[in-house]
């Protein structure tokens, strides 16, 4: 990477390709979700030697539970798994990891395992890594607007008083940065429901290349493109 680059503070990133990457090499789909495990990682360790801040990761949709039972079920060994992984990962990097995403649906020990996993970790001052589990930014903004909703009717708060800014603040991502640059892998150009509120002004950069074969060259690819870019959020451009 050329010297000089602009370094995004906080990088959102759509992990898609995992079952077309196995179905290729004539694997099961499940493999690649297990490769796409170690692809985080990865990037996690290279995201931050970069200067990345924050790094988002969209892990398991609210739509992801209509994938076949099997599949799903094997997604939520693997979470099991890389919970108890990410402890380590995050003790020996000084990461702080924030799930977010709505929890309630998932079994009880995986809930403890992440309580767990935000409870070591919260003091940590390394990459800021937040994981998106049962999360959809459609029911992220419903369950933001409820919080709203009952604070206007217990009389804490006035309608007139809801702003932008009260909005962010009763998202799952409360107290982070906007994303400077989303990243979505295996050619497919579009959000998905992730992030709805908070990708407004963030650039966005699709791939070809599947999650399980992103690199530290593929990040830095996106990060030169993310330098090309005109970061001035409405403002009129110099000629």
């Amino acid at each position: 990477m050329e010297d000089g680059m602009k370094i995004p503070n906080h990088v959102a990133i759509i992990l898609d390709g995992n079952g077309r990457w196995a179905k290729r090499k004539g694997m099961p789909r499940n493999y690649g979700h297990v490769q796409g495990a170690k692809t985080v990682e990865v990037i996690c360790e290279e995201a931050y030697r970069m200067g990345i801040q924050y790094l988002t990761v969209y892990a398991f949709s609210t739509e992801n539970w209509n994938r076949p039972q099997d599949e799903v079920d094997a997604l939520m060994g693997l979470l099991r798994n890389y919970m108890k992984t990410c402890l380590k990962t995050a003790a020996k990097n000084n990461m702080c990891v924030r799930i977010i995403g709505e929890k309630s649906r998932l079994d009880d020990d995986i809930r403890k395992r992440m309580e767990q996993l935000e409870q070591e970790t919260k003091d940590n001052t390394g990459l800021h890594f937040q994981i998106a589990i049962n999360y959809g930014g459609r029911d992220e903004i419903v369950r933001a607007v409820r919080r709203l909703a009952e604070d206007v009717a217990e009389g804490s708060l006035r309608a007139e008083e809801i702003t932008e800014e009260k909005i962010s603040e009763s998202l799952d991502t409360h107290g982070l940065p906007e994303p400077d640059l989303l990243i979505r892998t295996c050619n497919e150009q579009r959000i998905s429901n992730f992030l709805l509120w908070q990708l407004a002004y963030t650039e966005f950069y699709f791939t070809p290349v599947a999650w399980p074969d992103f690199s530290k060259e593929e990040l830095e690819k996106a990060i030169e493109a993310y330098n090309k870019r005109d970061r001035r959020y409405g403002l009129v451009k110099e000629e």
